[in-house]
């Protein structure tokens, strides 16, 4: 089969791989009918993820029709259509029992290196380094799905595939951050990021019940539909960032913010992302939280501070006096998409939402890698890539 596979920073590649079979009888395969290549990927490609090796199949958005399942999964049959969540879970273990799908801990099967890493492993990821098990990505014409039996989300006839496909990764991460606000009517809340996440972050604070939303960015066509979401926009190329926000809250600062970014921020413009350049560049620093350090500082006193954007390592100069004495909530954590994909699975067939608004490109798989690098640039007009094996 053909996957799309990574060979190193900067180089993913469209080759010819072995097909994944059955290993365990909760297992399926699935043939993908789509997939997307999402912001978190980016941090792979540009090697600030360790634990990827040669070869190694990319992808964590991912859908597609069943093609076999293992003696022992109750759930599933051959031809059933569906969504992936990029998390994969047990559904037996006491973080599972709870709700907590993305911190399951049976399905990392590499647990010392994300216990080595993290403290504690996560839940193993489609495509995510070998931290969260090494596991083949979606980004491929076929997967094997493990614990098949759990999570695999059943589309009912009807939906196109650009309704749904989000559901297993942004579209439910952007709930999430949204929900982690506790969101009220009265409230301001500021989304930094306009990329793909964002997006949905934008059009999930309003389903929940915000009236004033504002987002910071600083390309033309992401901030142009947030704009078209009812959002405010604030262009930090453009403007100052702290003095807009001051303006719109009467000095007080959004009672709920949400970071959107996560490792790879790009201001330019700041003391504070010249020194995490340089300290990324001689390896003293891996993440960069220009972002999560403006957040916490604008923040107003008492908010909420909800973090989808991804860090993978160290960060330096994070204000914890500011979070602190301000008692602000943070609330992070990949997406827990169990939690969620039926509510959100329902309000698309209401029409509440169509998630296939992100859209910009649909390319082949041979077309892959070079959408990777047109994608990172924001090139194109770019803002979401899905692929059709």
């Amino acid at each position: 089969m053909r996957a799309l596979t990574y060979h190193g920073k900067q180089d993913i590649r469209c080759e010819n791989v072995p097909d994944p079979t059955i290993e365990d009888g909760r297992d399926a395969i699935i043939k993908v009918s789509s997939c997307a290549i999402c912001g978190s990927d980016l941090h792979l490609y540009d090697g600030f993820v360790p634990g990827m090796q040669t070869g190694d199949i990319m992808g964590h958005e991912f859908m597609g029709e069943v093609m076999e399942v293992g003696k022992d999964n109750k759930k599933l049959k051959v031809g059933d259509r569906v969504v992936v969540p990029f998390t994969i879970c047990c559904g037996e273990c006491w973080q599972c029992k709870r709700g907590n799908w993305s911190v399951c801990e049976r399905s990392n099967r590499k647990k010392e290196l994300g216990d080595t890493a993290f403290g504690h492993s996560t839940a193993g990821l489609f495509g995510y380094s070998h931290l969260t098990g090494g596991y083949a990505g979606g980004q491929a014409e076929y997967v094997r799905v493990p614990y098949a039996d759990v999570s695999p989300i059943v589309i009912p006839d009807g939906m196109t595939d650009e309704q749904v496909l989000f559901l297993g990764d942004i579209f439910t991460t952007g709930w999430m951050a949204a929900v982690h606000c506790d969101i009220e009517p009265t409230d301001w809340v500021g989304i930094w990021g306009a990329g793909p996440v964002g997006q949905f972050c934008i059009r999930s604070a309003f389903l929940l019940g915000a009236e004033k939303v504002f987002v910071v960015d600083n390309v033309p066509e992401r901030l142009a539909m947030a704009k078209a979401a009812g959002a405010i926009t604030i262009n930090f190329d453009e403007e100052s960032v702290l003095e807009r926000i001051g303006e719109l809250t009467g000095g007080k600062g959004p009672e709920k913010c949400i970071d959107a970014v996560g490792l790879e921020a790009h201001a330019t413009r700041s003391l504070d992302s010249v020194y995490d350049r340089v300290k990324q560049a001689v390896m003293l620093e891996s993440d960069r939280p220009h972002v999560l350090r403006e957040i916490l500082y604008v923040c107003r006193p008492a908010g909420i501070v909800s973090i989808p954007g991804v860090y993978g390592g160290l960060a330096d100069k994070i204000p914890l006096g500011a979070m602190m004495n301000k008692g602000l909530t943070i609330r992070t954590g990949q997406t827990h998409v169990n939690r969620y994909s039926q509510d959100l699975l329902r309000r698309i067939q209401e029409g509440q939402i169509d998630p296939s608004f992100v859209i910009t490109h649909t390319v082949s798989m041979e077309e892959g890698p070079g959408m990777y690098k047109t994608f990172r640039d924001k090139e194109d007009g770019c803002i979401k890539v899905v692929i059709k094996p």
